[in-house]
């Protein structure tokens, strides 16, 4: 097992240590006053709130990613993956998952209704020390309501309330590291973004000023292949134009 400080090559512009542990102080002394005792947060997509990624610095894509943070220990990750794999880090880090206690993995397809409750019932079991507390949830816009439903019958007598906006007025407040990653970040993509191709003209609609609207009807007037680069659709083996 790695120390907290060797982190995994694989990972992508990773956060500091420091960072991740300056975050979840800042929460946890609000839960603190609030008398929240754990909170848990759930993405599907780091573009749309980010709360898991915020949190783990790992990202939350297609598949559900679920954190339990409670106020006073470290986190437990329900994760997509192999059915039934627990790992137990008591503390450590594989050099990808940090502050975390435990990893469970399940399958979590929302095309297959009889996975519904797959991720709350793992959940369920990092909240088994809560049954009386009092449970913030954080991204309830993505969680499914059978996630919800699943999670309010496992602890009846919890107080369940909505606690993404005590995490939204930290997060928006970013810290010198956070500025520095997000300055950086146009560089980069230009460093990765193709060149133009050659003897291609850029098209007279998309100028300064212009509404997508009127680019639309300019573009619609333009003969194909003139000041446009067209690629092929989904349909080409059945796509008349292709």
């Amino acid at each position: 097992m790695r120390a907290v400080s060797e982190l995994s090559e694989r990972l992508n512009t990773p956060v500091s240590t420091d960072e991740l542990e300056r975050r979840w102080a800042e929460v946890r002394a609000v839960m603190e006053a609030q008398d929240i005792d754990v909170l848990v947060l759930q993405n599907n997509s780091d573009s749309c709130g980010g709360y898991v990624r915020w949190f783990t610095d790992m990202p939350a894509s297609y598949y559900p990613t679920t954190a339990v943070f409670p106020r006073d220990r470290g986190m437990s990750v329900v994760s997509h993956g192999a059915l039934g794999e627990v790992r137990e880090l008591a503390g450590q880090t594989d050099g990808v998952w940090r502050g975390v206690e435990k990893v469970f993995s399940t399958a979590s397809f929302p095309s297959a209704p009889y996975m519904r409750e797959y991720d709350a019932e793992l959940a369920l079991r990092g909240l088994e020390p809560f049954a009386r507390a009092t449970v913030g949830l954080v991204g309830t816009a993505q969680m499914s309501l059978a996630f919800g439903e699943c999670l309010r019958r496992g602890l009846p007598n919890a107080r369940f309330l909505e606690a993404s906006e005590l995490v939204d007025r930290i997060k928006a407040i970013k810290s010198e590291e956070e500025q520095s990653l997000i300055r950086s970040r146009p560089g980069r993509r230009k460093a990765t973004s193709p060149p133009w191709p050659a003897g291609a003209r850029r098209s007279s609609a998309a100028r300064p000023g212009s509404t997508w609207p009127a680019r639309g009807r300019r573009e619609r007037r333009r003969p194909p292949g003139r000041g446009t680069i067209r690629t092929a659709c989904s349909s080409r083996a059945t796509c008349s134009r292709c």
